[in-house]
């Protein structure tokens, strides 16, 4: 029964804020290649791709302009990398939001508009479970759950902000999404620390977050070599060898900064025909099946959104 507990506990930690993630990036490449048509997701609507191909290029045209036009945070009619990256975040924090407006229900049990811990620990974990703070287990299994508890525990208690018992559905988008809430972000850099930061300088090392992968004299596999140029390239912005906190919390937002820029230099890099760094309205309409199939108009959906919905 307790490695039930355990493995239940384990699935939440790791499931929670995971399906609007899941939902935006589970066909971003297919094997290492990127996929051209995981590309129209993030920019526009409400509909599938192929209801998006049924308008009338005029259609999609109008549509598109009216995106750029709301990306392009000061008017110059360019799209900086900076201004993808906010606009894919944008589209990242409403689909988390949905996401949390739909599992509220299933967890305010008494249905009161909030969510109590023992609510959602009743719901999440199938019982009522409860562990002392400060009593480390003998029990090997009975201590994996007690420190995943209370990690949980912990996350509960941070996103509740005006300390009231249980979480209005605000709160509860914190609590199953911390990476899409800013107020969330010491929580999650405290998490990262803890399991990273091996010598407790603060910072994460590339030694620290690659982790000890391999054996002496062994070469480094494909994923070592991938996740370095990612530790290099996307999260070690000032070069420095270390990731500080504003890095760290780039690296533990999965849907938020890091991802959304990676995607945003992948469509520059596309689209950007005189090498200027930034994707202007000509370009987008040169490159309309790119730019529609991409996270920017969310695959196509946001071509279908009202003004007033974003």
């Amino acid at each position: 029964m307790m490695l039930i507990l355990v493995l239940v506990l384990l699935i939440v930690q790791f499931g929670v804020g995971q399906s609007s993630q899941k939902h935006l990036h589970e066909d971003h490449y297919i094997g290492q290649q990127h996929n051209p048509d995981h590309d129209m997701a993030v920019l526009l609507g409400e509909e599938n791709t192929d209801t998006i191909k049924k308008l009338s290029p005029a259609e999609q045209q109008k549509k598109m302009i009216e995106i750029v036009k709301k990306i392009d945070r000061n008017g110059d009619g360019l799209l900086s990398a900076e201004d993808i990256t906010l606009w894919i975040q944008h589209v990242y924090r409403k689909y988390a939001l949905e996401d949390a407006k739909e599992r509220f229900p299933e967890f305010d049990i008494n249905k009161d508009g909030v969510v109590t811990w023992e609510e959602y620990n009743s719901v999440a974990h199938g019982q009522l479970i409860s562990f002392d703070d400060n009593r480390v287990l003998d029990d090997p299994e009975q201590e994996s759950l007690r420190k995943l508890y209370l990690k949980e525990k912990h996350r509960f208690d941070y996103a509740n902000m005006d300390g009231s018992p249980g979480l209005n559905i605000t709160e509860f988008l914190a609590f199953t999404h911390p990476s899409e809430v800013d107020h969330m972000a010491d929580f999650a850099i405290e998490d990262v620390l803890n399991e990273y930061d091996t010598n407790k300088d603060g910072f994460i090392s590339l030694s620290e977050f690659i982790g000890d992968v391999r054996g002496e004299g062994e070469a480094p596999s494909q994923w070592e070599i991938e996740e370095t140029i990612r530790f290099k390239e996307l999260y070690d912005q000032d070069k420095d060898g270390r990731l500080n906190r504003d890095e760290q919390l780039r690296w533990v937002a999965p849907n938020s900064y890091g991802s959304a820029r990676e995607e945003a230099l992948h469509l520059i890099k596309e689209m950007d025909y005189d090498g200027d760094g930034q994707i202007s309205l000509a370009e987008v309409l040169k490159n309309q099946e790119t730019f529609m199939n991409s996270e920017v108009t969310d695959y196509g959906r946001e071509l279908h959104v009202s003004h007033d919905e974003l």
